[in-house]
């Protein structure tokens, strides 16, 4: 049973920097695509960012418009954990971020339904 653990939330001002862990247990990198996901109060679950595969052993990134050029997503096979590098943090990505994972090939890798696997998520807030 894989299971995923997020890390690194907290509080910062505008314009500051976070670094998110997700931790999983279980084999998961071979044939998975995982991602961020947050969830602001009253709004709906959106994707952040992802790493995903196309089923022939490559992977690939996709953000989300609002976070592109400020965040990036990386993850280390050897230690099983995602991380997503936040930079030039603004008050509206104020939100409950989670850690996804799915595996096999998904046509749209951003869209939070094709993801069966969640964490408890990391609250982060950015202050102004």
């Amino acid at each position: 049973q894989v299971q995923l653990v997020e890390s690194g939330g907290g509080s910062v001002q505008a314009g500051g920097s976070l670094r998110l862990s997700c931790a999983a247990s279980g084999y998961i990198y071979s044939g998975y695509s995982m991602g961020w996901f947050r969830q602001a109060p009253g709004k709906e679950r959106e994707g952040v960012a992802v790493i995903y595969t196309d089923g022939r052993n490559s992977y690939y990134a996709d953000y989300a418009d609002f976070v592109k050029g400020r965040f990036t997503i990386s993850q280390s096979s050897a230690e099983q954990t995602l991380i997503l590098q936040m930079n030039s943090l603004k008050p509206e990505d104020t939100a409950m971020y989670y850690c996804a994972a799915t595996r096999g090939v998904i046509a749209t890798p951003l869209n939070r339904n094709k993801y069966n696997v969640w964490g408890q998520g990391t609250q982060v807030t950015v202050s102004s």
